[in-house]
């Protein structure tokens, strides 16, 4: 047989095979309605945060519709698909912009999209390694997105970008350990879409502006056997952003500008957390993370957690004190008044000192000391703030730059500390809640720090139902306020109605 023939039939296997794995798994519908309203300039804090970039406004009607078959998990091979279309009327806030053509400020109302695709992918699977071709929502690996203030270094927050990403489904035994430690990881690769908005938003008077960056993330975690009394979770998170184009403005005059260009060895550079002394090297910053977890034998289980951030070396070494987010959760495995719990304490105000100095930063200087502090977190020198259509990649308890009205691109507050406290649960058979609250004071950045602190109190509590008689509707409630002068007072009501549904075409 030739090698053509050999790859036809090989194809050919792939695809019964795949096609049979893929047969019983039934494509999932539905629609939702959601309506909010409110004061402030935008949705408060609790509305917003944590979900995918898909509500930022004060007033809002969004219409969400979406088709998806589940990855076939059986077998050796797996596909799985999936469309979320967005359709969205909401209110504008006001931002502004040095018109350079007129030589003065002016006013801008800006809004999102009425219409995005939040949502389109193709996945494949053969035994535990999946790829996903597209764009698809995809959250914290280490956390409880419903109830945490967010992870630190890939979070809920904002909208998902278009790319590739490659990894285990879930951890696997790692060889000749007899199943005592396990690992888990992936790593993506995206073309960010928001140079469109940033071009909107940015205030072409002073700092910078830089579009046609590339994104990359990489996840390693080792665990110890899960079923065990106590697992311990550790390993590291890792972002970069790559290649784009800069332009530096002063005074409402271009500066300069400078490329950073794409190179294909930059695929394979980025895989590899690493500093460098210039903007071909990219921005690199993660997380190192850590979690045990104790399961009783009544079926609850609670967990504690940290997650320490990183910058640049001095992070990566720990040089950054108490920096991180610490918390405790608590999850039952019966239905009632408490189902999930979350406590958290947030401090990013070490930042490994507060003096950056670097000889290669300064041609010429006789000072040949070294100190890497003043991280700044989620800031750069070359690339806008860590964020994708101004929400925060990160957490979202640094304040996003979509709240910059004056069209800074930047974190204005990375000097921050707070807590975070959440639960969940089920008051009836059919009516379930959430609540949250937080409280975050902040002390600016560490380059430009504030001459007063800011702090924020925000709230939100939610109410889900489901009728018996009607299992497939979902209606919601939802109340949320923040209270304080890093965010503004702002009040915000918002309610859903959702429906879904499913169907087998293999047995139609």
């Amino acid at each position: 047989m030739s090698t053509a023939k050999r790859l036809a039939a090989l194809l050919l296997s792939v695809t019964a095979t795949a096609t049979a794995a893929t047969a019983a798994e039934p494509i999932e519908y539905g629609e939702e309605l959601w309506v909010n309203t409110g004061t402030g300039d935008f949705a408060p804090y609790y509305m917003a945060s944590n979900r995918f970039g898909v509500v930022t406004q004060t007033s809002t009607v969004l219409s969400r519709t979406y088709l998806n078959r589940p990855t076939a998990m059986s077998g050796r091979w797996g596909f799985g698909f999936g469309a979320d279309i967005i359709l969205d009327a909401a209110s504008s806030t006001s931002y502004s912009m040095f018109d350079r053509k007129a030589d003065e400020w002016s006013s801008h109302d800006l809004h999102p999209s009425r219409a995005w695709i939040q949502q389109l992918y193709g996945e494949i699977r053969h035994r535990k390694v999946f790829m996903t071709l597209g764009l698809k929502e995809v959250g914290s690996a280490l956390l409880d997105d419903a109830l945490s203030s967010g992870d630190i270094t890939w979070s809920a927050n904002a909208r998902p970008m278009p790319g590739v990403r490659i990894g285990f489904i879930d951890f696997v035994d790692i060889p000749y350990t007899g199943g005592w430690v396990q690992i888990n990881g992936n790593f993506f690769f995206g073309k960010p879409t928001d140079n469109g908005w940033l071009k909107h938003h940015f205030n072409y008077y002073n700092a910078f502006i830089t579009t046609g960056r590339w994104a990359n993330y990489k996840r390693c975690y080792f665990r110890t056997r899960p079923d065990m009394p106590l697992s311990v979770t550790v390993g590291m998170q890792a972002v970069a952003q790559f290649a784009g184009h800069q332009k530096f403005y002063s005074g409402g005059q271009i500066l300069f500008e400078q490329d950073s260009p794409l190179r294909l060895k930059d695929f394979f550079n980025m895989m590899f957390p690493h500093g460098g002394d210039n903007f071909y090297d990219g921005n690199h910053l993660g997380s190192w993370d850590m979690m045990a977890t104790c399961k009783f034998k009544s079926g609850h289980a609670l967990k504690a957690y940290f997650q320490w951030p990183w910058e640049d070396g001095s992070g990566i070494g720990k040089l950054n004190g108490f920096d991180g987010l610490w918390g405790i959760e608590y999850k039952s495995s019966d239905k009632g008044i408490i189902e999930g719990a979350v406590i958290e304490y947030l401090d990013f105000t070490n930042q490994s000192g507060p003096i950056h100095w670097a000889p290669g930063d300064n041609p010429g200087t006789t000072i040949p000391g070294q100190a890497t502090g003043a991280d700044t977190y989620y800031n750069n020198y070359f690339y806008n703030g860590y964020a994708y259509y101004g929400m925060s990649q990160g957490t979202p308890m640094l304040k996003s730059t979509i709240y910059n009205t004056d069209g800074y691109l930047r974190y204005t507050d990375t000097r921050v500390r707070g807590f975070h406290l959440a639960a969940r649960g089920h008051i009836s058979s059919g009516l379930g809640y959430r609540a949250m609250v937080s409280y975050r004071k902040s002390w600016g950045d560490s380059f430009i720090p504030r001459i007063s602190t800011v702090h924020t109190t925000s709230f939100m509590v939610e109410g889900t139902y489901q009728a018996p008689a009607l299992p497939r509707w979902t209606f919601k409630a939802q109340l949320a306020m923040d209270r304080g002068n890093m965010y503004g007072d702002t009040f915000g009501f918002g309610i859903s109605v959702s429906y879904k549904g499913s169907f087998n075409p293999s047995k139609q």
